[in-house]
């Protein structure tokens, strides 16, 4: 792995539920991949809350010696129970700058389960893509098949001619947790042997 390889992928959104969701598996997921982006020096970047998934993963990054960025919407503050214990701490004025901001300071994204918030969130970044407005790497982490019922609808838009080859919406799936940054990682490199750009964003909306 070369030094310009871990600088493409310094940082990762991860969007997930303020929820811990109904199977043990999901936590311990969560739990697993803040070890993972410590353990690899990736700075996590996530929604700033303390609850649910949210909270999982930041905890479990920050206690494995991670940095962690949490941006919350002032409104959703006491709501999502802001996590002050971050390095880096956030609070916008509306979800819009909010999204923008997490969109601005990741390199890569990552959709563990979580609900319709989370959706929209993963969505909006694959259609943004789909666009040509960012080469981000969006990962779907397949945890006990969660994504699959999204997975099976983006194959039936494919088959009802919704999504066509040239504006096929790019995105990556994990099913192992583990596969995580090692299939960014591949996506970054890719991306990078065919175009002058790394991981970044094409324009700034």
């Amino acid at each position: 792995m070369t030094e310009n390889t871990q600088k493409r992928l310094a940082s990762i959104c991860v969007y997930c539920g303020s929820s811990t969701g109904a199977a043990p598996i999901y936590e311990a997921t969560a739990v697993r991949l803040g070890q993972i982006l410590a353990e690899n020096d990736i700075r996590l970047v996530y929604g700033g809350g303390s609850i649910g998934l949210m909270g999982t993963v930041a905890s479990a990054t920050l206690n494995a010696g991670g940095k962690v960025t949490g941006i919350i919407p002032r409104f959703l503050e006491e709501h999502e129970v802001m996590l002050r214990e971050v390095d880096d701490l956030i609070v916008t004025e509306n979800m819009h700058e909010r999204k923008m901001l997490m969109f601005q300071k990741a390199d890569a994204f990552v959709a563990l389960p979580g609900g319709i918030g989370t959706l929209e969130e993963v969505v909006e970044m694959m259609t943004w893509a789909q666009l040509g407005q960012h080469k981000k790497p969006v990962l779907l982490a397949n945890t006990h098949g969660f994504w699959s019922p999204l997975l099976e609808l983006l194959d039936h838009m494919r088959a009802q001619a919704f999504i066509r080859p040239e504006t096929e919406v790019p995105y990556l799936v994990a099913d192992n947790i583990e596969d995580t940054v090692s299939k960014l990682r591949e996506a970054c490199n890719n991306m990078a042997a065919n175009t002058a750009d790394d991981c970044v964003e094409l324009s700034k909306f």
